[in-house]
């Protein structure tokens, strides 16, 4: 009698998937052609795409980079038989330098660039945790070490900015030690900012007295293209955050004086364009000075841009704030932390976890509008490309210099877009 099985007993052996589900086909079948409809949207996506670029690429590929002038440029797309014109790159060789850079000196180009690699380095170890965290210390030393690389004149400067900090955080230590941290952090403050004030200017004109140490300076009339908008974009960055989060948690505080300050502080800032506070900056902020009082028109543009953005992050931290269940914070009231320790550990770092993306789109937003110091007579990159084209030699150029500082700002933001990516992602400890 022979035995049946109706239960198999060995695998069967492995197939290969079907072609039409892997590598590229399969990945346009279930991206770009999963339905007729996605189907017919593909195909005039790609149209509209092919369009595009038959228009764009032959007025782009002409071998113009060696013209002097738009005429030059003009002879070289003639002779090559192009019957709609083409790009005049000559223009980019001619005067990239000076996209970047302005009207820094030449000689002294190695202080921008110097600064633009320190400044690299030193968002290392605040970025990624993997880099050693020693590195924070040269991070915390940067934001003086760079002004005076770019600006240059007498060490003794930002070294006083410096000792600022150091006596406002030991006066903070010492007052919160013996009555509290509000007590401390004000403390704190009214200290650095008295030695800023009446003390600081003293003590560098002696210690230079003392040790003349310094480079040549560069007035700021001097700077400009893009290397005026990476200083003030990351200047208004780095300063607007933390000013951002002590906004949103004034604006949540029980204190009402506290309150009412930070929200008239936002509101204020939020209803006003960026422009009047541009322009007031140049014009208006002179006139509440004492006389003879010289105020530096790139510092005024710090200040109100970082003012500016601060309001926006502080909305957009309130967000993140707003987010959190009522659990979090009971949970930190019953581990027994005071306010300050329980928005270090355990309320602040989600509340920033949860506005990653609205903080990197604030940090974009306030990185393109520098461009709008064009108005009050700096030369950022767009009234830079309006001085080039006042040369005879290049007057009628226009999409190849916005072209080329399109692609400039979309490289930039484009990189701290993917950051964002990258950060949610490490970050990330729920389920999609």
């Amino acid at each position: 009698m022979t035995e049946l099985s109706y239960v198999r007993t060995e695998m069967l052996p492995e197939s290969e998937p079907p072609a039409s589900t892997v590598g590229i086909v399969g990945w346009a079948r279930e991206n770009l052609f999963n339905g007729w409809f996605n189907s017919v949207l593909t195909i005039i996506s790609l149209y509209a795409i092919y369009s595009i670029l038959a228009a764009i690429l032959p007025w782009m590929l002409h071998n113009t980079w060696s013209a002097t002038s738009l005429n030059e440029c003009r002879d070289i797309v003639a002779a090559s038989g192009a019957e709609h014109g083409g790009a005049c790159w000559g223009v980019i060789r001619e005067r990239w330098l000076q996209m970047m850079f302005g009207f820094y000196p030449s000689e002294l180009y190695w202080r921008p660039i110097l600064a633009f690699i320190l400044l690299l380095v030193a968002l290392a170890p605040v970025l990624f945790d993997t880099m050693p965290r020693k590195m924070l210390w040269f991070s915390a030393l940067f934001p003086f070490l760079m002004p005076w690389l770019l600006w240059g004149g007498s060490i003794w400067p930002p070294i006083s900015a410096l000792i600022g900090f150091v006596l406002g955080y030991v006066v903070f230590r010492a007052l919160s030690a013996a009555t509290s941290d509000l007590i401390g952090l004000i403390g704190g403050v009214v200290a650095a900012v008295v030695w800023w004030l009446y003390l600081s200017g003293g003590f560098s004109s002696i210690a230079h007295g003392i040790i003349p140490i310094g480079i040549e300076s560069v007035e700021s009339r001097q700077f400009g293209g893009f290397m005026l908008s990476i200083t003030i974009g990351v200047v208004a960055i780095g300063c607007s955050f933390p000013i951002g989060i002590f906004l949103a948690l004034g604006r949540r505080s029980d204190l009402l004086i506290v309150k009412s300050l930070c929200v008239g502080f936002i509101e204020f800032i939020r209803g006003v364009p960026l422009i009047t506070l541009l322009f007031v900056a140049s014009t208006l902020l002179n006139i509440f000075l004492p006389p003879g009082t010289e105020f530096d028109i790139i510092l005024r543009v710090f200040i109100m841009v970082t003012l500016f953005a601060s309001a926006y992050m502080a909305e957009v931290i309130r967000g993140g704030l707003a987010a959190l269940p009522t659990g979090q914070y009971e949970a930190a009231d019953a581990l027994g932390l005071d306010y300050w320790k329980a928005q270090r550990l355990i309320i602040m770092p989600q509340a920033l976890k949860i506005s990653i993306p609205g903080i990197v789109s604030t940090f974009i937003g306030v990185f393109k509008d520098t461009t709008l110091v064009s108005i009050i007579a700096l030369f950022d990159p767009l009234n830079l490309s309006n001085a080039i084209r006042a040369d005879s030699a290049w007057n009628g150029i226009v999409w190849e210099l916005y072209g080329f500082i399109a692609v400039v700002f979309f490289i930039l933001c484009f990189s701290m877009s993917r950051y964002s990516m990258y950060l949610e992602r490490k970050l990330q400890t729920g389920h999609q």
